[in-house]
């Protein structure tokens, strides 16, 4: 697996970046200074087939966007299984991050796939919601409606799966943020809601690893 500091790419290889990940071309456009900071906090992964990038059990705080290829994801105690793919344009890893866990499922490359291009950024420099030390409130909302709706779109294709499930329509009692945007206020609700919902992707993956849902 080859690994590269951002700050080491060339500005060919950061524009191509921008291209596949709204989010940073988002930043970028917003406040440049910012982009730097984040570039001092991420890296450029290349993996071959085969090779794992996240292992169950370690602790990290990276943040991962699959950029090019396609990953498997296994998971189980006893009977290690395949239980999902992660596809370009998808983010991942954010589960643990947001309740302080160790990574719960193995990510390997997928044997199928020559190429695999991931972009990953190290969450810690993010610090607590109110710390603005690094970084700054408009780019950790963006960050944090990123999360939330990406953390909503894997329920919802749970739910869509598992139609009859008890838990299929409990993310949508988590309460959107109605309240005026753009501010600290709306910025607390966010990591509210990005845990909230991680509890609950944690529940569906232990009950999927596990083929408890059936039973339910």
């Amino acid at each position: 697996m080859e690994v590269q500091s951002l700050q080491h790419c060339s500005q060919q290889t950061i524009d191509g970046l921008l291209g596949s990940v709204s989010l940073y071309k988002q930043i970028y456009t917003m406040d440049p200074q910012q982009f730097e900071v984040l570039l001092h906090y991420s890296q450029l992964v290349q993996a071959r087939p085969g090779e794992v990038l996240i292992e169950a059990g370690q602790i990290d705080t990276w943040l991962y966007f699959l950029l090019k290829g396609q990953l498997a994801v296994y998971a189980g105690g006893k009977s290690i299984k395949k239980v999902n793919s992660i596809t370009p344009g998808e983010i991942f890893g954010d589960m643990a991050i947001l309740l302080d866990l160790p990574r719960s499922a193995t990510v390997i490359a997928d044997v199928r796939v020559k190429t695999n291009v991931i972009l990953r950024t190290d969450f810690s420099v993010f610090g607590e919601p109110k710390d603005f030390g690094c970084i700054c409130l408009p780019v950790k909302l963006l960050f944090y409606r990123t999360m939330v709706h990406n953390l909503r779109w894997k329920l919802e294709v749970y739910r869509s799966l598992f139609p009859q499930y008890r838990l299929s329509m409990d993310h949508r009692k988590i309460r959107l943020y109605a309240g005026p945007r753009d501010t600290l206020e709306e910025l607390l609700s966010l990591d509210e809601q990005a845990r909230g919902l991680a509890e609950m992707l944690f529940i569906w993956n232990s009950k999927l690893t596990n083929d408890d849902i059936d039973s339910e």
